[in-house]
């Protein structure tokens, strides 16, 4: 398990040429990506207490905080990849529990069956799991149900020159949108989307040790101011979702 940093910028659309001509001598798009026409969608169901503890402890600031989701791609249906994670955050670096399996099998362990039988340990992802068995440890210890759909598409580029041990990765995501209370059979039903900002995209910048010189130039030329931009807090925010559980309570 790796720590990352991860450092979010609101970008206009009306910048995106210009950020893909300035990052381009350093940066290619991902194998994924280019499988995909340039960019692929991301799907994921955010899980969340009855009073939205996730959602509160990134508002309000606080330094160890999570995030659950179920996250799958594109739309690959039951016989897709999807992965159980666990988004942690230790006031500045971050790290991922992750454990893959296609989505029927998702379905069936969050409905009840066994994890050894469904879930098979990866190289990449050797843990699997022991990740799944905390991801339903969440779910069930802090009575979290689905809240929000987030869906967006994301255009990847990684570093040209490989560097494993910073593993730069850019990514602009487009088209955020959200759906509320989705069940576990949603991960790919966008019927009710709800378009969160048609103005602005979400740039992502990932390292493991150091932000390069050309990047830090690039963001000051352009204006941009490194801030929050929770996906899920934007679409819980946007559907309204904060202001019912106020109420509630």
């Amino acid at each position: 398990m790796v720590m990352r940093f991860e450092y979010k910028y609101f970008v206009p659309y009306t910048k995106l040429d210009q950020l893909r001509a300035m990052i381009g001598p350093f940066m290619e798009l991902d194998r994924n990506a280019q499988e995909h026409g340039g960019e692929y969608t991301v799907r994921s169901i955010y899980f969340d207490t009855p009073d939205l503890e996730c959602y509160f402890a990134k508002i309000t600031g606080v330094k160890r905080r999570n995030k659950v989701r179920l996250r799958g791609y594109n739309g690959d249906g039951d016989v897709g990849t999807v992965f159980f994670e666990i988004k942690t955050k230790v006031d500045e670096p971050l790290y991922k529990n992750r454990a893959p399996m296609t989505y029927d099998k998702a379905k069936k362990v969050l409905h009840g069956d066994q994890v050894d039988e469904l879930i098979t340990p990866t190289q990449k992802i050797p843990l699997a799991r022991e990740n799944a068995r905390l991801f339903l440890y969440q779910l069930y210890a802090r009575r979290m149900q689905p809240v929000v759909t987030v869906v967006y598409e994301r255009e990847p580029f990684q570093f040209i020159f490989k560097d494993p041990e910073n593993d730069l990765r850019i990514t602009f995501d487009k088209n955020l949108r959200g759906i509320a209370y989705p069940t576990l059979e949603d991960l790919y039903n966008e019927e009710q989307a709800l378009p969160i900002d048609r103005t602005h995209f979400i740039m992502e910048i990932k390292f493991n040790r150091y932000l390069p010189f050309w990047v830090k130039s690039m963001i000051t030329s352009l204006g941009l101011t490194k801030g929050p931009a929770s996906k899920y807090a934007l679409c819980v925010e946007a559907l309204g979702l904060a202001r019912v559980r106020r109420w509630q309570q």
